[in-house]
């Protein structure tokens, strides 16, 4: 998947909670997108709140594909809760109607393992797969691996990643320069912070900038170096060990089976054919079929002692309790998956250290694909906060708007934050006196969705550019 998606008019089939996430964005881009739901109610929902198109009926019919005008669709997106419904729905307005990309939501790992072989246009023409369970498995797995951090990244180009942490420690002076508290090493690297989140707005750092207790700070650096940056700027947190996740989904089987080969893993599940099949499948990790809310069965597994708990069931209000309650009985560490945007809300500095929201996660996979050629990247941050795009200048001195000139010199729209440009794999430190090259990487901070295309116009090359 190198390249994006030009987007004209966007079929869009199913109005559940990522429908609404994706919609709110695609709309607030100023797409023509058309939505099919078998429910009514969700519907209108939809049609009220944004300027889109709405059929009510089943996604992978025929005659409501044609009433949905796939024909002139330049992508399909099939995203209900059925693998099934989403492939015969790619099949179908292939066959039928052309639809130049389709993408399709898959969750099964069985149709993930053999998607080389699945899904192309031999067999089941299917363009971009998107697992929202592998996603957030893979989410998850990197906020372990990088203790301290709260949100981590990696762009296209491997070893440059974006990772945020909490400054919590109040032994931490206001200081003028903040990237002199880094190692020298890591100065060298080219790191930047790229900006900072204090409450609820972003702001363009300089080397004047005071950080402050509760200020959220989101780097741009190299992959070794996101361990010495979160012990520099918080108190150190030791390498984990103990894990503990609740449900056993396809998120928590996943997530098991990639930490149990260095972690002490357990994992309950309520649900005992569940919880038996798991134990059978995972080689290293100890399954329980119980409730996390019970505390006899948490004080029985030593939850004082587990490093993180990990609560990833289908039910927000089972997630945010049981996590509540394992930080109440000693944990060091608790995330929970949220699905509903008002918690995340309600939770966030909280007893819950991170709330997962998958909207977040599967919506960035979306956009990243649905952007057009020069976007290569897109992370929705902090509950659609921001968008961080990561975009290629492409094109030559007689059609970019960038190529050779100074970045003083460009006019961006409001609320845009250049955090860092990437040069032959590097990062570059002061930017601001560099021309623009071809093929620099630009990564963007932008808290007005509404200028993305105006981002994407700016990098895009025009023969008619002079």
């Amino acid at each position: 998947m190198d390249e994006g998606i030009d987007t004209g008019p966007i079929l869009y089939q199913c109005a559940g909670q990522v429908g609404g996430t994706l919609a709110e964005n695609l709309s607030s881009e100023h797409n023509d997108i058309t939505i099919i739901d078998t429910d009514e109610y969700k519907l209108r929902q939809l049609q009220e709140k944004y300027d889109l198109k709405t059929i009510q009926g089943h996604a992978s019919h025929p005659n409501i594909l044609k009433d949905a005008q796939a024909e002139d669709a330049d992508v399909l997106i099939a995203a209900t809760y059925s693998d099934e419904i989403n492939i015969l729905a790619c099949q179908i307005a292939y066959v039928l109607f052309k639809t130049p990309n389709r993408i399709a939501r898959i969750r099964s790992t069985d149709y993930i393992q053999e998607s080389l072989k699945l899904f192309n246009p031999a067999s089941i023409p299917i363009d971009y797969l998107i697992s929202p369970e592998m996603i957030i498995a893979k989410n998850i797995f990197n906020l372990i691996e990088y203790p301290g951090a709260l949100q981590f990244f990696i762009f296209s180009i491997d070893k440059i990643s974006l990772v945020s942490l909490k400054i919590s420690d109040s032994s931490i002076e206001l200081i003028e320069h903040i990237i002199l508290l880094l190692p020298e090493s890591v100065i060298n690297s080219g790191t930047r912070i790229a900006a900072i989140l204090r409450n609820k707005t972003f702001i363009n750092p300089q080397n004047s900038t005071h950080i402050e207790i509760g200020d959220e700070i989101f780097f741009i650096t190299t992959i070794e170096n996101v361990k010495l940056i979160t012990n520099e700027f918080q108190k150190i947190e030791k390498p984990y060990k103990r894990i503990m996740i609740v449900g056993g989904g396809n998120i928590g089987a996943m997530l098991a089976s990639t930490l149990e080969k260095n972690y002490q893993v357990k994992l309950i599940e309520k649900n005992q054919r569940r919880a038996a099949e798991l134990a059978k499948k995972l080689k290293n990790t100890i399954v329980f079929y119980g409730n996390a809310s019970n505390e006899e069965l948490l004080v029985q597994e030593h939850i004082d002692q587990v490093e993180v708990f990990i609560s990833i069931t289908d039910n927000d209000e089972v997630n945010i309790m049981s996590a509540m309650l394992a930080k109440k009985m000693g944990a060091k560490k608790v995330l929970a998956l949220i699905q509903r945007k008002a918690y995340v809300d309600l939770v966030q500095d909280g007893m819950i250290d991170i709330a997962i929201s998958p909207q977040e996660a599967t919506i960035s996979s979306f956009l990243k694909y649905l952007g057009n050629t020069n976007v290569v990247n897109a992370f929705a941050i902090k509950n659609g906060i921001a968008e961080v795009l990561e975009t290629v200048v492409k094109g030559d001195e007689t059609t970019s708007q960038l190529i050779g000139r100074e970045i003083c010199d460009i006019k961006l729209p409001p609320g845009t934050i250049i955090g860092a440009i990437i040069r032959n794999s590097k990062i570059i430190f002061e930017h601001q006196y560099d021309l623009i090259q071809k093929n620099d990487h630009f990564i963007i901070f932008l808290t007005e969705k509404r200028f993305i295309k105006d981002i994407e116009r700016l990098f895009e090359p025009n023969p008619f550019f002079l």
